[in-house]
């Protein structure tokens, strides 16, 4: 059939579509080829998250024109789905499919073959209402696997165009979600990272079914599957049940991502977020409880329009009071398009970054401090890959703990996704170093990923 090469811009789904997409020229016959390379067909999996998101894709998608000129150019992704018509504008684009109606991709190939038209296959997604089902077996990372469940947001947050791109929220079928986290496990994976638009949403538009249920069937009925990672969740969506199962369940692991954006009422207010600091803090403090240990990271917006010194420093302290173990900080930036773009009161680009560069020294301070308290402790991990030599050690590998803190150990490539003890003998940042105990999966999932 010829040879595919694939580029993903943006966030993890993304990555996981990307997978799925190719699944599809897979079956077709396809073999897929690096990017930097000529193929007869590139898929540019694009993201419009802000400005600089349109930009890289712009320039991504001009690549593939000069790798290839005669090859076949789609265009897919977020940006694809707010911005069709300027990227039909690129000269050399061939096809555009949005966020949906992926599998049409392949036809849409043929067709072009055949008629020499450039396709714009960008539907309104606004009225997309099912969740578009995208297999993906098995990845090319062969440590973690991701399982999209849902897709869409409905919150419409002022800084955000995501909505646009995405879609109203609709929540993949569970026995779906169940029989891919079988089929991964099957595949060898230990570790399966639930992931989506706005993951703790799933459910709101089923009937009788909800987050909570979902994670106690996949803890209950995937067979053989060690850990379960929730990619992110909102505050508003951390209900007591949700808790509950997370106290109960001995595979959900003891770390969650729970964008903050602000901690000033006053900023979630502009913000149109869907909690207060009050609220956001009775959660924490009811999850900690119940999951003694918790490593809880964030997302946290700085610089957005009229912030204060006063607001800022709200959010610093709330950061510091709850001993957040990580943050991912960003210095607002304005996306077109969006309400928070047009308000008065654009914070200073020097303020922003100054601002910028004390969270991110609290954030490392606050992450020093989480991994201190387990040091001399026997942690569970899962080596992903081999890490790059330093001092003259040699074999030394890396991967995660369940609460999520990087650990550097002197290990083999045999035990690279699998379950292994590894005791902390020095704790830091961005990662710890341990020492190998012994390794802990079973023999025999472990002959499932050899012949698989």
């Amino acid at each position: 059939m010829g040879t595919v090469a694939f580029h993903t811009l943006g966030c993890k789904v993304n990555h996981y579509e990307t997978e799925a997409i190719w699944q599809l020229f897979k079956e077709a016959g396809y073999e897929r080829k690096d990017y930097e390379s000529k193929a007869d067909v590139y898929v540019i999996n694009t993201c419009t998250v802000t400005n600089t998101g349109d930009k890289k894709s712009r320039q991504v998608i001009r690549r593939a024109i000069r790798h290839n000129p005669d090859g076949v150019i789609c265009v897919t992704g977020c940006y694809a789905q707010t911005s069709p018509a300027e990227i039909m504008a690129i000269p050399g684009v061939d096809i555009v499919v949005g966020t949906q109606d992926r599998h049409k991709l392949l036809g849409y190939i043929e067709e072009y073959r055949r008629e020499r038209q450039p396709i714009n296959g960008v539907g309104n997604i606004m009225k997309a209402r099912v969740f578009e089902e995208l297999d993906v077996p098995a990845f090319t990372d062969r440590t973690r696997a991701s399982l999209k469940i849902q897709e869409g947001c409905n919150n419409f947050c002022t800084f955000c165009i995501i909505p646009w791109a995405r879609g109203l929220l609709r929540s993949r079928d569970p026995e779906e979600v169940i029989n891919q986290a079988q089929q991964l496990v099957d595949a060898g994976y230990k570790e399966i990272v639930l992931t989506g638009i706005h993951t703790g949403g799933y459910g709101e538009d089923l009937k009788d079914y909800n987050f909570a249920k979902l994670l106690k069937e996949l803890d209950e009925r995937v067979a053989g599957l060690k850990r379960i990672r929730i990619s992110s969740i909102e505050a508003s969506q951390i209900t007591d049940e949700v808790i509950e199962v997370l106290d109960q369940s001995d595979k959900i692991v003891r770390h969650l991502h729970i964008p903050l954006q602000s901690g000033s009422n006053t900023v979630l207010k502009r913000m149109r977020r869907k909690y207060t600091m009050e609220f956001f803090a009775e959660r924490l403090t009811k999850l900690k409880k119940a999951l003694p240990g918790l490593a809880v990271t964030s997302d946290v917006i700085v610089g957005f329009p009229g912030e204060t010194e006063e607001e800022f420093m709200e959010t610093y302290n709330f950061v510091k009071d709850h001993q957040f173990s990580e943050l991912h900080v960003f210095p607002y930036s304005k996306r077109t398009g969006t309400p928070a773009a047009r308000m008065e009161d654009q914070v200073d680009e020097n303020v922003k970054n100054e601002r910028v560069h004390r969270l991110i020294a609290l954030s490392d301070q606050l992450a020093k401090e989480y991994a201190s308290a387990y040091e001399g402790d026997v942690l569970e991990i899962i080596p992903e890959e081999s890490f790059k030599e330093q001092d003259g050690k040699h074999n030394l590998y890396v991967g995660y703990t369940d609460n999520y803190m990087k650990v550097v150990f002197e290990g083999t490539e045999d035990m690279i996704g699998r379950l292994v003890k590894v005791k902390i003998t020095k704790a830091g940042y961005p990662y710890n170093e341990g020492q190998f105990v012994r390794i802990s999966d079973d023999v025999q999932t472990d002959q499932v990923r050899m012949t698989s």
